[in-house]
């Protein structure tokens, strides 16, 4: 396997308010969940993290990107229509150099929403409220049937999910891999100018320990839009998935939340990004 130039770079576009909130709730950063990933399925590559949403961070010129062999977008809680916010306009003028350049992407959750709009998209909130937990009979479409991103993957599945807002608008050179009936576009792959961005609207590197933890941290705001009563009916529901989560052998518990391997063996669940790694990163070292 060639290691030459195997560095990428992991663009975690949270603040660091929100970076801590995450992690005093218990969570992994976002960062460092796709470093674990990347370093879980490619041991030998390298990689830069980048926090856009720092005030002292330095953001990379196009030609600092040829540097890298792939850039691997985060989940963030920015909104991509918050043009007032210079992280954001940040974020969108580097995917934007990204596709200039022809450094290839992948990413979750915020990342879709990054690859649209810098390739001429739109993004809206989703007139059905948040998506949360996972997202449930995610179907692939014909093209997706036939396409490397999802080879190996089951043509219905669930997937961790946490997001307001949703795609609305395919850019030019965009193919629809996934939908499912809450959220039209839940997979897709963007070929802009000289660069191509696999993304998904769900959370392929979390886990079920991560989403509950993720709970933990969005309570007051999942109380009130009504996926919980109260605290205690949370805090019962986090603790069924950390059990799922510690043994999997649990079919009651397993039965109960409707949890499947879809979302709990990593090769199934990981399989986008692996794909990722073997037809876009690897064959292009130099």
């Amino acid at each position: 396997m060639p290691t030459k130039n195997l560095n990428l770079l992991i663009i975690d576009g949270y603040s660091k308010k929100s970076r801590d909130h995450l992690k005093l709730s218990g969570m992994t950063l976002a960062w460092e969940l796709y470093a674990n990933m990347l370093i879980q399925h490619l041991p030998s590559a390298k990689y830069d993290v980048l926090l856009p949403s720092d005030k002292e961070t330095i953001m990379p010129s196009a030609k600092d990107l040829e540097n890298y062999a792939g850039i691997i977008w985060t989940g963030c809680d920015l909104s991509i229509n918050d043009l007032n916010n210079p992280s954001v306009v940040n974020q969108i003028a580097l995917a934007k150099d990204a596709y200039e350049t022809g450094i290839n992407s992948f990413g979750s959750c915020w990342a879709i929403q990054i690859a649209v709009v810098a390739a001429g998209g739109e993004v809206k909130p989703n007139p059905k409220g948040r998506e949360m937990g996972l997202a449930r009979k995610i179907h692939l479409t014909d093209a997706a049937l036939s396409h490397p991103m999802f080879e190996g993957k089951p043509p219905v599945f669930d997937a961790f999910i946490s997001h307001d807002d949703m795609v609305t608008v395919l850019p030019p050179g965009s193919v629809l891999l996934a939908g499912n009936d809450y959220t039209h576009v839940q997979a897709m792959v963007i070929t802009h100018k000289k660069g191509t961005f696999w993304a998904t609207q769900y959370h392929p590197e979390y886990n079920l320990h991560e989403m509950a933890m993720l709970i933990v941290a969005r309570e007051e705001k999942l109380i009130n839009l009504g996926f919980f009563e109260k605290h205690e009916d949370l805090a019962e529901h986090v603790s069924k998935m950390e059990t799922i989560f510690k043994d999997q052998t649990r079919k009651d518990l397993r039965w109960q939340l409707v949890i499947e391997d879809d979302v709990l063996d990593d090769d199934i669940r990981q399989r986008e990004f692996i794909n990722w790694l073997n037809n876009l990163v690897l064959p292009n070292l130099k």
